[in-house]
């Protein structure tokens, strides 16, 4: 059995978990207040600056060029591209390049960052795969339930349902899968339950992300 596939119902936990979030039932039903979203969006932002350095990490710990080159082409993708499509985005909600900018880590968006440099710094190639990959599947998953509830009639929250639930981010999230069991195929007992706890991390905090951003976390001093 793939390793996703022993992955599958923990994590099926987890995604249900985020899509029955208030936040993220309200954003599906194109009901939510644009406030906590505004929040999103720039947590977002600082979310994607550390993002990054995983592929940087992932490029330079790949075991072979195939790797290499796919992680330096998720780097470029995310630092030139992705990252302008956000400013662009987050400029529909009045949200400008400079208040981006000028965003402060929440505690959770520090604590989850902070954990996957450190993962991606001090661990292995497998361990930052396992480590990102909720951030994708988790994303994937959440924008084909939404979708499959049916396209909120809010513009901008229905552009988010298209864009993760879409054929591209699709394909992310699956190569994403089968790099995870490729590198877990022939791993030790103890090797996949490292990986399985980084995943349930990352998880974790996925489910938490949305929860900072529905209560608007500040740091209280």
């Amino acid at each position: 059995m793939a390793f996703t596939d022993e992955l599958h119902d923990e994590a099926d936990e987890f995604w249900s978990a985020i899509v029955d979030h208030p936040m993220v039932q309200d954003l599906g039903a194109g009901t939510l207040d644009e406030e906590p979203f505004r929040y999103w969006v720039r947590q977002d932002y600082v979310y994607l600056v550390e993002y990054s350095r995983l592929f940087a990490l992932g490029a330079a710990k790949a075991p072979d060029l195939a790797s290499m080159g796919t992680f330096a082409e998720l780097l470029d993708a995310t630092v030139n591209e992705e990252m302008d499509l956000h400013r662009s985005y987050a400029a529909e909600f009045g949200i400008n390049e400079t208040e981006l900018e000028a965003t402060t880590s929440s505690p959770t968006t520090q604590a989850y960052t902070d954990f996957l440099v450190r993962t991606a710094s001090h661990g292995t190639f497998g361990d930052i795969v396992a480590a990102l990959l909720p951030c994708m599947w988790g994303f994937n998953e959440t924008g084909n339930r939404l979708a499959a509830a049916g396209k909120p009639d809010h513009e901008q929250y229905a552009a988010w349902v298209e864009m993760y639930s879409g054929e591209e981010f699709t394909e992310l999230t699956e190569w994403c899968k089968l790099l995870m069991d490729d590198v877990a195929e022939n791993a030790s007992d103890a090797t996949k339950e490292r990986y399985r706890d980084l995943f349930r991390t990352s998880a974790r905090y996925e489910y938490l992300f949305w929860d900072a951003a529905w209560n608007q976390q500040e740091w209280p001093l």
